[in-house]
């Protein structure tokens, strides 16, 4: 089974802009986000090697980065993005 990560920070301006969007699409799709600040999960920051945010990545059920994309993405994207991977 595959998950969603999104990575943001609570002073980043564009995570606060582009998180209701992720949470709407995720409501609408069925697909569970599972939110990560990165200043307070280091270690899960540095195992997928974020260095901006707000990032998206997609792991299996391993723990394996299947994709990732930093910044943010329009919603019709993130729906389109989001309902390939379920």
């Amino acid at each position: 089974m595959k998950k969603v990560l999104y990575f943001s920070t609570a002073w980043c301006g564009p995570c606060k802009m582009f998180k209701p969007v992720v949470q709407q699409v995720s409501q609408e799709t069925g697909i569970q986000v599972t939110y990560i600040d990165a200043d307070q999960d280091q270690e899960m920051a540095k195992k997928y090697n974020i260095n901006s945010v707000p990032t998206i990545v997609i792991v299996d059920s391993m723990g394996s980065m299947l994709y990732r994309n930093a910044g943010v993405m329009p919603k019709g994207q993130l729906s389109q993005l989001l309902r390939t991977i379920g």
